[in-house]
């Protein structure tokens, strides 16, 4: 199910990365369509006066109006693309697998002390066979936890604690999962975009030799695309930061929640046992 997740939301962000890439390299072109050799070009209406002719030109202009999302999409297609789509690859990835962790930590945030009070109620209304049905139709590690506590119960209490710590571990690990690539990719983003830059300034010194002259235009563009690759690893490396320490923060909010939850619950079933 989270593999599935995982590739439904890269599809999804392939698919609207691919069409604003169309729909940005549609809008650096003229307004014109060609039809073989002939290319028919927009003109105004003849029977409009100049006046009306103006007040079209300038709602095209504020059409037309450079936005911060066009910016982006017309940088990233001036870039370098054989390192801006393998940036583009990290972010995708990096937020996919960020999308599920979050979703995942979210199912498995349990309110600890609502079900510590229905696992009392069960032992003393069933016994401990109702508490661990209860434990094991709810959701979440805090109430796999108690389940696996419970299933041990006639062993002995330091069997129990023994178990509750193991498979404790067992939990921490599943909701660590993946957070390694995503920290992966935070940190290869910048370093494609470093690369592509160091790249992109060899072909601008190789364009200099070439002029045999050092033009202000061919350093300023030959800089101005190296750079852009050190822009866009940065602003992916920013992104998946922020989402990194989200799920960190979330991890550690439920890990501490955990060990105060089992504190209680080897209390409930010392005051049980007695």
């Amino acid at each position: 199910m989270k593999k599935l997740f995982v590739f439904l939301t890269l599809a999804g962000f392939l698919s609207f990365g691919v069409v604003n890439l169309v729909q940005a390299d549609q809008h650096s072109n003229p307004t014109a369509e060609t039809t073989g050799n002939d290319t028919i070009i927009d003109e105004p209406d003849p029977d409009l006066t100049p006046a009306e002719i103006m007040e079209l030109e300038a709602e095209e202009e504020v059409e037309e109006d450079v936005t911060f999302h066009y910016v982006l999409k017309e940088q990233f297609i001036e870039g370098d693309a054989r390192f801006m789509s393998i940036i583009l690859l990290c972010l995708i990835v990096g937020l996919g697998l960020s999308l599920e962790r979050i979703i995942y930590l979210h199912l498995a945030s349990t309110n600890t002390k609502k079900l510590l009070n229905n696992v009392e109620d069960a032992i003393k209304e069933g016994g401990v066979e109702a508490a661990k049905k209860l434990c094991r139709n709810t959701r979440g590690p805090v109430a796999s936890i108690f389940y696996q506590g419970l299933d041990r119960y006639e062993e002995g209490m330091e069997i129990v604690e023994k178990s509750i710590v193991s498979y404790g571990s067992v939990q921490m690990g599943r909701l660590e999962m993946n957070l390694t690539w995503i920290s992966l990719f935070i940190a290869i983003a910048p370093m494609l975009g470093f690369m592509g830059t160091v790249i992109g300034m060899i072909g601008a010194f190789d364009a200099i030799a070439a002029a045999g002259d050092i033009s202000p235009t061919i350093v300023a563009d030959g800089i101005k695309v190296a750079l852009l690759t050190t822009v866009f690893g940065l602003i992916v490396a920013v992104i998946l930061q922020i989402f990194y320490n989200y799920v960190v923060a979330k991890i550690d909010g439920i890990v501490n929640s955990m060990e105060d939850a089992t504190i209680s619950f080897m209390d409930i079933l010392i005051k049980h046992n007695k």
